[in-house]
């Protein structure tokens, strides 16, 4: 009975969901975002359909994502995401599946607890939890339990953890909420301040992948056109954006994640300072 249990890995993050299965590698990637009818609770959709409806549901439904700053903020929601996901990796099952799930290295207790009973009851057999740091340098290809140092930059959608790790443990680790939603809702702010236009998540998202390349940054050739809603006229338009316009929107909170970086490396040990190096 034990050959036939499931072995599944998952990355439960603010902007999107991965899930591994042992054997046949990443088998899911979606946002992790759910829609729901507001007046039964039923949910509509979840995934990349639900992410289809945020900012465009009518009245009587809620589209929401139910991870905040990498830790649950809406548990009924993330349960129900959470067996959604699991399903369809994997199909149903009457064996439960084991379940390792990433979380942020400065989640609190009371956090752990909440992801190991929204795992349990969204059908997880015994659930483990990994800090994100570690299971992004085991991703990287990197040996952890080499007694040199490591540092990682883990940024996620609503958390970055910084650490630096050796033999198999992290050493010294910051967690600050300041990430990809972040980095979004600063070109939000931008544009509504320099062009009086308001734009939505998704448009501000696009922005940042399409022009965010540090290489192509002085290339003012290469121009994104947006369209949103004046805050003049309240009238639809488009503006054009450059590069160098996602730089300076993104200035602030870059300069937030460098500033954790210094932390840290402020707080290492000298010798593995010296492996840093």
């Amino acid at each position: 009975m034990a050959t036939l249990r499931r072995s599944l890995a998952i990355d439960l993050g603010t902007a999107s969901v991965l899930v591994y299965v042992k054997g046949r590698g990443v088998v899911l990637n979606e946002p992790s975002v759910v829609a729901m009818d507001a007046f039964t609770g039923k949910i509509l959709a979840v995934g990349s359909k639900a992410k289809k409806m945020l900012g465009r549901t009518p009245g009587n439904i809620i589209a929401t994502r139910p991870m905040k700053d990498g830790v649950i903020a809406d548990y009924n929601s993330t349960e129900k995401m959470l067996k959604y996901f699991i399903e369809k990796s994997i199909g149903k099952s009457l064996i439960r599946p084991d379940v390792i799930i990433c979380v942020p290295s400065q989640i609190t207790p009371v956090q752990k607890r909440a992801v190991l009973q929204a795992s349990r009851k969204a059908g997880a057999n015994r659930t483990y939890l990994i800090e994100e740091p570690l299971a992004a340098a085991i991703g990287s290809g990197i040996d952890i339990s080499d007694p040199g140092g490591h540092m990682i930059i883990d940024i996620g959608g609503g958390t970055t953890d910084v650490a630096v790790i050796a033999m198999g443990s992290i050493v010294i680790n910051k967690s600050i909420n300041i990430a990809g939603d972040e980095l979004d809702e600063a070109i939000m702010s931008y544009i509504k301040n320099k062009y009086n236009m308001l734009i939505g998540e998704r448009t501000a998202e696009d922005i940042k992948i399409s022009l965010s390349d540090v290489e192509d940054i002085q290339n003012t050739d290469k121009l994104f056109e947006i369209r949103g809603r004046s805050l003049i006229n309240g009238l639809p338009m488009q503006v054009f954006v450059t590069p160098l316009d996602v730089l300076e929107a993104l200035e602030s909170p870059i300069n937030e994640i460098i500033n954790a970086c210094y932390y840290v490396l402020d707080k290492t040990p000298p010798e593995i300072a010296s492996d840093l190096f």
